[in-house]
């Protein structure tokens, strides 16, 4: 059956018809290929390529280096860094930022439902940061704790090389909860030079308009009036990124064998329940890789989390995790900053959502006992073995075999049994790190460009730290 339609996909018709740059705006196009109940929505930042050098994709292009930096406000330093109005640093372990003497008062309506409400507010803005080249995508992520009674607004400001910037983009309103607002994205956002994907802001002209070579993150820290309760940041920051147009990438020397043990859940045996988020398990690839990957860590939620689940169903914190990744927005569970935000929920766990350059860098991460939540795009016919198309996908990626294939616990599998799945290497490799493709069409639309989600605990390895360090990570 065809895939669905997402709402970034009518958002982004609409932008494209109204653009007189509508062959070069960065917008989610809507796929052709004919895939599974099993394959997602359209994944976040899954953009429209124009045809340019090497559209028709049939040889290899020249290698080209793809720059890809992250900043990320964590310390006792780095929040004192920052400019803040009603913000109090904490220290301890994990330093970061929470209301001291609210500064001021503002009523939220909340669009998704209806409810209007006062809340106290604290802000903070970090430093100008100066990215390691003009970028053509950035994606902010964060962590935070969010007792009942408190949220966040995240926003993130680019700065441009005449000097001016664009407006604070709202990234996310965000709670793990959603019993106070519904965290959501905002549609609609942009100022003719950038526009913002759901999860992602990305140059509107890559070819000729000007790219970010800055940015700035605010994040407002609401609570009820009156009350002592507040959220509690400890990680705020961004992945700039500038990856070449490519249908094509070379091909990465296998250096790691290495399978990882991890947990193995299967979306499609969630299939029609909980319709209400994302229409079912069917679209659930993200929260199930999410659910993975935070059980291999030894998290997970407790009975009393997990009461509101049918006692029927097999599996209830996959379901737990579709509802707490949820972007009311997007309609979908797979935005990826809110993957990312739900598993940082968990105790000292954290967690980004970034890009990696190459297959090197992934089996520097597997080598070091981290696997890797991936996002692609492809066609039925490109990836040997999965028996599905899909215009955007998550998997988690747990190894290498001896003779350097890709193990993943694949969720668009008919049982959890049936998840493990060893994809070729060269096919693999292609399918995540490229930036252009062809839709069952014909059509040049994007891929994704190594978008990947990366959690670890606080009490990660001496090895995995110098991984993630080796990254740009920590």
């Amino acid at each position: 059956m065809p895939e669905p339609t997402s709402r970034r996909t009518v958002l982004a018709a609409a932008l494209a018809t109204a653009s007189a740059t509508a062959a070069t705006v960065a917008a989610p196009a809507a796929s052709a290929a004919a895939g599974p109940a099993t394959a997602p929505n359209p994944a976040p930042g899954t953009a429209a390529a124009p045809a340019g050098p090497g559209a028709g994709g049939g040889a290899a292009e020249p290698p080209a280096e793809a720059v890809v930096e992250n900043r990320f406000w964590t310390s006792f330093a780095d929040w004192c860094s920052g400019t803040a109005d009603g913000v109090r640093v904490v220290a301890g372990p994990r330093p970061g930022i929470a209301i001291g003497t609210p500064a001021g008062q503002a009523a939220y309506t909340d669009p998704h439902t209806g409810t209007t409400a006062r809340w106290e507010y604290a802000t903070w803005i970090s430093p100008r940061h100066t990215t390691a080249a003009p970028a053509t995508e950035l994606i902010a992520s964060w962590n935070a704790d969010t007792p009942t009674g408190t949220w966040i607004t995240v926003e993130l400001s680019v700065g441009y090389p005449d000097g001016t910037d664009s407006p604070w983009y709202v990234m996310a309103r965000w709670a793990a909860g959603d019993g106070d607002i519904r965290r959501a994205t905002k549609d609609g956002q942009g100022d003719g030079r950038t526009s913002v994907w759901t999860d992602t802001v990305a140059v509107d002209d890559p070819a000729n308009g000007p790219h970010p070579t800055s940015y700035r993150l605010r994040v407002t820290l609401h609570r009820a009036p009156g009350g002592d309760r507040t959220p509690t940041v400890w990680r705020l920051g961004a992945m700039a990124s500038a990856v070449p147009d490519r249908f094509t990438v070379p091909a990465a020397e296998h250096r790691v064998t290495r399978e990882l043990i991890v947990p193995r859940y299967s979306q499609n045996t969630h299939i029609g329940q909980y319709p209400e988020y994302d229409n079912g398990g069917e679209a659930w690839c993200s929260p199930t890789s999410s659910q993975m990957i935070i059980e291999y860590w030894g998290r997970r939620p407790t009975a009393r989390q997990l009461a509101w689940v049918n006692p029927e169903y097999a599996d209830p914190q996959v379901c737990h995790a579709a509802r707490f990744t949820y972007d009311f927005q997007y309609e979908g569970c797979g935005n990826w900053p809110f993957n990312a935000a739900y598993a940082a929920t968990y105790d000292d766990m954290n967690a980004v959502v970034t890009r990696l350059r190459s297959l090197t860098d992934l089996e520097t991460l597997i080598a070091a006992g981290i696997p890797v939540i991936t996002s692609q795009s492809f066609l039925e016919g490109e990836l040997t073995g999965a028996g599905y198309g899909t215009a955007g996908h998550l998997m988690t990626v747990i190894g290498f075999t001896a003779e350097g294939d890709v193990i993943a616990n694949d969720p668009a599998s008919p049982t959890n049994q049936a998840v493990r799945r060893v994809y070729r290497r060269r096919e693999w490799e292609n399918i995540w790190l490229r930036t252009k493709r062809h839709n069952a069409s014909g059509k040049v639309v994007s891929g994704t460009g190594g978008v990947c989600y990366l959690y670890w605990p606080a009490e990660a390895t001496p090895a995995q730290r110098h991984a993630l360090r080796s990254l740009g990570l920590l």
